[in-house]
C-alpha cells in the first residue's frame, strides 16, 4: 500500500486523492443573489448535512487563483440562498452553470433554468429541481490556503423544504422516484444503482 504525506504533494495532487477517493459525493445547485440583483447559480460537491435540530447543511466553496467565488461572497453578503438536489433529469442543464461567467451573467438564465419565487429567503430557486431547500446563513469560516484563504466554509439553516409531490412517501422521500446523481472525479457522475439494506445492531 502506498503511504503518503500531503505535505509532500501539490494541491492538485492532494485535489485528486480527495475527488478519487471520497465517493460518491451529493451534490448542490446552489442560488444566490449579487446585491447588483444578478441570479447566480452554481454547483458544488463538497456538500452534506451538519444537523437535524434544527435542519443545516455545509457547503466548502474553494477559492480559484485565491478569489472569493460569486457564490460565497453573495451568500456572506446577503446571508440567503437556496440549495436544489441534482438529479438525473437536471444535471445537464447544472452543469452548464459551471461555466465560467464574469460576475454581471446570471448561469441560471445561460442554462435556460426556470426561476421560481422562495417563501422565505428573497433568492429565487429553479423549478427543474424536485427538492430545494430556502437557507439562511448560519455560520461562514475562512480556511485553509497559505497566505490566503483557500475556501469559504459555509453552514446554512434550512427555513423551507420544497418536494416534489410524486417522490414523496409516508413522510419520506423515494431515492428511486428522486433520482439524484452523485459526483466522482474528473467529468464522471454516478447514478444511485442498487439499494440494499443491513440492520443495525441493537
Amino acid at each position: 500500500m502506498l503511504s503518503i504525506d500531503p505535505a509532500d504533494n501539490s494541491e492538485r495532487e492532494n485535489y485528486k486523492f480527495l475527488i478519487g477517493s471520497i465517493i460518491p459525493r451529493p451534490i448542490a445547485f446552489v442560488t444566490t443573489s449579487s446585491k447588483e440583483g444578478v441570479l447566480n447559480g452554481a454547483p458544488f460537491s463538497y456538500f452534506n448535512i451538519v444537523s437535524s435540530n434544527p435542519p443545516m447543511i455545509s457547503l466548502s466553496i474553494q477559492r480559484s487563483e485565491e478569489r472569493q467565488k460569486d457564490t460565497a461572497r453573495n451568500i456572506i453578503e446577503s446571508k440567503e440562498f437556496v440549495v436544489h438536489i441534482v438529479d438525473e433529469d437536471n444535471v445537464e442543464k447544472v452543469n452548464e452553470t459551471a461555466a465560467t461567467l464574469p460576475s454581471n451573467q446570471s448561469e441560471v438564465m445561460v442554462a435556460k433554468l426556470t426561476p421560481v419565487e422562495s417563501e422565505k429567503v428573497s433568492v429565487p430557486g429553479v423549478q427543474e429541481s424536485k427538492i430545494r431547500m430556502e437557507c439562511v446563513l448560519e455560520h461562514s469560516l475562512e480556511l485553509g490556503g497559505v497566505n490566503t484563504p483557500g475556501c469559504d466554509f459555509i453552514i446554512g439553516k434550512v427555513v423551507q423544504f420544497h418536494i416534489e409531490e410524486s417522490i414523496y412517501v409516508k413522510g419520506r422521500i423515494d431515492p428511486k422516484a428522486l433520482g439524484a446523481v452523485s459526483r466522482l472525479a474528473g467529468v464522471n457522475y454516478a447514478k444511485i444503482g442498487e439499494i440494499f439494506s443491513i440492520e443495525r445492531p441493537n
